[in-house]
């Protein structure tokens, strides 16, 4: 069964014992249980909020920030949910990937981008978020005299769901408007300050005690390739080819092309392993002559290994015809575009509105997206240049008629050059990409940066605040950029390999207290945003119902509490459809 299914038959047990021992009075008064949820009520503490209120004038100016910080965000939260809503109602192909239902939970496994490895951390980071934004609601009670009923804490089969404080409901009533605002802004302020308390910590502990290690990071093997072969996997630093120590990925490619066929690559933490390299395709298009996986034998006769000499073969040639292990197959050569879109200057030429293979530009060939640009680079807008390019039936170029056209290029819209119109420019050659060693390398520098290691600029603050919205998406930064290929959910398992620690504390010690802080940061950033959701029972919908009243106490009509709820639950129903659809929509449609 599926981690999923295990957890809600755990529930189901769970909840029909504690549904019996609620039936036989078996529990205590201090515990409810209301299905699977079972809530623990105590008034301890009380009179510690009491003494932690004292100064109700600084609690009231940091209740005032968070009214405005919430209120903000609630603005920004409704328009960025609702416009992603109709988004992902329009084109749901886009998010499948992305957005699942079960990946709203924050419970690791069954979201797909929180990972086992990170659970004690998670769990930690949800523990701390529970406890300072429920603390807030308490402290500022107390600050706005408004009397606590209990507070406690929720757990779902005994797994912390969240901490209450409980207001006695009259004497919340009795508080003025502003003063039930604060409250209810409290507790995301707080959460807010402990994400910028763990991530400037975070930022300083790795800025000073964590580096890269030299070498290629391997994320892991392509399958059915060299490296695989070799038994290169995830967890590995590359150091040395053939003798020669690299540094970075651009240090490992420059080595390998100088190399012949079989080198020699050290390994880190590991033995040297000779590494028989061969072609094999990596990526290519839907309906491509080749397909991912295929292994790559000759070109035109000539047998080929390695990049350097596909790309030595190709040179010259218009057509080419390719072996692979399944056949031969021949296709013109160049870069593949998806669309010619409508009224740019290939299109004006006369070159309809389907895939298309872009041969040669003025004369110059253009295999690759990079030589497409470098070709382009040197033309001027108005200068007019033959373009040589296949299309075909359908999704077919490879197989199309070659076409000669005279385009007039326009003016680029970001660069000082000519402009040609063609778009979804795929990498790779006739939209096949090639590897000859079969490694996927792991961004190590590019997360090192953002997790504090690439200095402050010359504004420390824009630098904090963008590296803080940076890791708002590092768990699932390969949705957000597929170029980074793997999410980062901390310095678990082999991904430590990639890092080394200085200074007095162990690299356990440092790891762990990193990734205490990276989820921590991220967790409590979380429940901000979520609860400013402008929706009931969220602090979002309480402060939006007191916002309103405020906004038509002060307009010529009759603001009648009738209308205060009207236009509350308008605004609340839009946002709960519009969450239940950018969960929902992808699967349905």
């Amino acid at each position: 069964m599926s981690t999923l299914l295990w957890i809600l038959v755990g529930i189901l047990l769970y909840t029909s014992a504690a549904m019996a021992l609620k039936s036989r009075g078996v529990l205590p008064s201090s515990l409810t249980v209301s299905g699977p949820i079972l809530t623990i009520h105590t008034q301890r503490g009380r009179s510690f909020l009491n003494w932690l209120a004292t100064p109700k004038r600084l609690w009231r100016a940091w209740g005032n920030l968070g009214v405005g910080v919430a209120i903000v965000i609630m603005v920004g939260s409704f328009f960025a949910v609702l416009l992603s809503a109709v988004s992902i109602a329009t084109n749901p192909e886009a998010t499948t990937g992305f957005v699942r239902p079960q990946d709203a939970l924050v419970i690791p496994g069954v979201n797909q981008f929180l990972p086992w490895a990170a659970a004690v951390d998670i769990l930690v980071g949800l523990l701390v978020g529970l406890v300072v934004h429920e603390g807030g609601h308490g402290l500022l009670c107390r600050v706005e005299d408004i009397d606590i009923d209990s507070m406690g804490v929720a757990l779902i089969a005994l797994v912390p769901l969240g901490a209450f404080v409980q207001p006695d409901e009259e004497s919340q009533e009795a508080a003025d408007r502003g003063s039930k605002v604060r409250m209810f802004a409290a507790g995301v302020t707080n959460n807010f300050l402990v994400t910028a308390l763990a991530f400037a910590l975070l930022f300083a502990i790795v800025a000073n005690a964590v580096a890269v290690v030299p070498g290629v990071a391997i994320g892991g093997a392509l399958p059915g390739s060299a490296a695989e072969d070799a038994g290169i996997e995830r967890g590995d630093v590359l150091t040395e080819v053939n003798g020669q120590p690299v540094a970075d990925e651009e240090e490992f490619e420059a080595a390998l092309a100088e190399a012949d066929r079989e080198v020699t690559v050290d390994r880190r933490d590991g033995e040297a392993v000779t590494v028989e390299r061969e072609l094999i395709v990596t990526r290519a298009v839907v309906d491509a002559p080749i397909g991912t996986g295929t292994t790559v034998r000759a070109v035109d006769g000539e047998t080929v290994y390695t990049e350097s000499a596909f790309e030595a073969a190709l040179n010259g040639s218009e057509t080419v015809e390719v072996e692979t292990e399944n056949g031969t197959t021949q296709f013109p050569v160049g870069v593949f575009a998806s669309t010619v879109p409508d009224g740019d200057p290939l299109s004006e030429a006369g070159a309809p509105d389907t895939p298309v293979l872009i041969h040669s530009v003025g004369g110059e060939r253009t295999p690759t997206p990079e030589a497409l640009s470098s070709v382009l680079s040197e033309t001027d807008p108005g200068q007019t240049v033959e373009v040589v390019a296949y299309h075909g039936d359908g999704a077919d170029p490879w197989n199309g008629e070659r076409q000669v056209y005279e385009v007039e290029l326009g003016e680029h819209p970001t660069d000082d050059h000519g402009y040609l119109g063609v778009g979804g420019i795929q990498q790779g050659t006739s939209g096949v990409v090639v590897d000859d060693f079969g490694i996927d390398t792991y961004p190590a520098e590019q997360y090192h940066s953002l997790l504090g290691g690439g200095g402050w600029g010359d504004d420390p603050l824009v630098t904090f605040i963008s590296r803080t919205f940076a890791l708002l998406v590092l768990p699932f930064a390969s949705v957000v950029d597929p170029n980074l290929g793997y999410n980062f959910a901390g310095f678990n398992g082999s991904v430590a390999n990639f890092y080394e620690v200085s200074g007095p504390l162990s690299a356990g010690a440092i790891f762990g207290l990193v990734n205490v802080l990276f989820w921590t940061g991220w967790v409590n950033i979380n429940l901000g945003l979520f609860n400013c959701i402008p929706s009931y029972p969220l602090d979002g919908g309480h402060i939006l119902r007191s916002c309103v009243e405020a906004i038509l106490a002060r307009l010529p009509i009759e603001a009648t509490p009738t209308l205060a709820s009207a236009v509350t639950t308008t605004i609340s129903v839009t946002m709960i459809v519009s969450l239940l659809g950018m969960l929902f929509v992808p699967q349905l449609l």
